[in-house]
């Protein structure tokens, strides 16, 4: 492919690095993970320190990046994923190196600082739960969260007692789990599609994202509230790219939760219609919204497998197409580590969020060497914020943290932030190294 090079940095870049494929460009990679398919994308690859959930390790990150530039040539700039959010100075530094083509340093500060995104809602009139920074007198009604961490790994129910260093409190509200998904040029919005996300609990994790299905419904008053306000948002901060703003729905009631200033989990079910949407986020952070509004092919899903207990080698699978994130053949896998990613699509949300279940479970079945009927007690399915079982699939996952190497491969869960890393594994075939 002699498209222009590009260079991802995230947790995870496999899906960045197929919607880059898809718009035509070169994709050069830098995460946490390695996984098969995403080094199969890549034009080039590096695998660099850090913990799933806080992000990858600045050294290891600003280093993986010059050598990828060496390889690239004159790459087009840097596209970020999940684990910047929580250091400005790292994205600032970056900034300063690469053409970011997303999110600048100080749109993600101004929307990723708890205190400071709360007074941002307050002054533009949007619902927004309270939040505290101090113990309060009755914890069992909030949530502790901790500032720029992703994917629900770090949120718990609220105890007494003195806060963490780096923790807040957001006070709970009920409701149903939304996002809305939208292309951002700075000023205005095009909604590309409502989602609806579900968990799959583990132990000290109650609230750790599992999956998304799209379209989802809201009521027309809501969607249009909700619209109106990223839409405030994105002009107060001059936000740009694929965004996303993740509400709590309990009728015609609301409340924007966070925003999240970079494609995101959706990605993989939003990058389906005519136009490539990578090509459609390079344009959006130059300042270019389509001028039609997006419109997707019927439904999709897709949902993390954990691991409930450790896989000491991962078998050498024939995966199938909606198989993503592979770890490589005989890769360790911990209890509560992310095993992969898997799609299914539908004639409506409820029938993706079905046929994915049942692909999820073939998949655990085949990975554990279990019958497929016992694989279907795999991933809890509650609403993200509320603790309560909602949904006759739910299902309760067991996790416990991660370790980091094993002797008979390597790792499927990321290195850790002291550059601690398992053996590394062979480039997947198709890779360019």
């Amino acid at each position: 492919m002699t498209g222009a090079a590009i260079l991802i940095a995230a947790q995870s870049g496999r899906a960045l690095a197929a919607a880059a494929r898809r718009a035509g460009n070169r994709p050069f990679v830098a995460d946490l993970f390695g996984d098969e398919d995403t080094r199969a994308l890549a034009a080039g690859y590096r695998r660099v320190p850090g913990r799933f959930g806080a992000g990858p390790g600045a050294r290891g990150v600003e280093a993986a990046l010059s050598s990828l530039v060496a390889e690239a040539g004159e790459p087009m700039g840097l596209v970020l994923g999940s684990g910047f959010e929580g250091a400005p100075g790292l994205m600032r530094r970056l900034a300063g190196r690469f053409p970011l083509l997303g999110a600048t340093p100080d749109a993600v500060a101004a929307l990723k600082d708890p205190a400071g995104f709360a007074a941002l809602c307050r002054r533009l009139g949007i619902p927004h739960p309270e939040i505290a920074r101090a113990p309060v007198t009755d914890p069992g009604a909030w949530l502790i969260k901790r500032r720029g961490a992703s994917g629900g790994h770090h949120i718990r129910p609220a105890a007494p007692g003195r806060l963490p260093a780096g923790a807040y409190l957001q006070r709970r509200v009920p409701g149903l789990p939304r996002s809305l998904n939208a292309l951002a040029d700075g000023r205005a919005i095009a909604v590309l599609a409502v989602t609806e996300q579900w968990v799959s609990p583990g132990p000290g994790r109650p609230f750790r994202y599992a999956g998304a299905a799209g379209p989802a419904v809201l009521p027309a008053t809501v969607r249009e509230a909700a619209e109106q306000a990223l839409t405030a948002l994105v002009a107060a901060t001059g936000l740009c790219g694929l965004v996303s703003a993740d509400l709590m729905v309990d009728g015609e009631a609301w409340w924007l939760l966070e925003v999240n200033p970079r494609p995101g989990a959706t990605l993989d079910m939003l990058d389906r219609g005519p136009v490539p949407l990578f090509a459609a986020h390079l344009a959006a952070a130059r300042g270019l919204l389509p001028e039609r509004r997006p419109r997707l092919p019927g439904a999709a899903a897709t949902e993390i497998l954990y691991a409930d207990a450790a896989i000491p080698a991962v078998p050498a699978l024939d995966w199938p197409d909606w198989a993503m994130d592979r770890p490589p053949a005989g890769s360790r896998v911990e209890a509560g580590a992310p095993i992969c990613t898997v799609l299914a699509e539908g004639a409506d949300a409820a029938a993706a969020r079905r046929a994915v279940a049942a692909r999820a479970a073939e998949l655990r079945a085949r990975l554990e060497e279990r019958p497929a009927d016992a694989a279907l007690a795999f991933a809890g399915r509650r609403s993200m914020l509320d603790g309560v079982s909602r949904d006759p699939l739910s299902r309760v996952g067991e996790g416990i943290p991660p370790s980091n190497r094993h002797p008979t491969g390597p790792p499927k869960t990321p290195t850790d932030l002291t550059g601690h890393r398992g053996a590394r594994p062979a480039p997947a075939r198709g890779s360019h190294r």
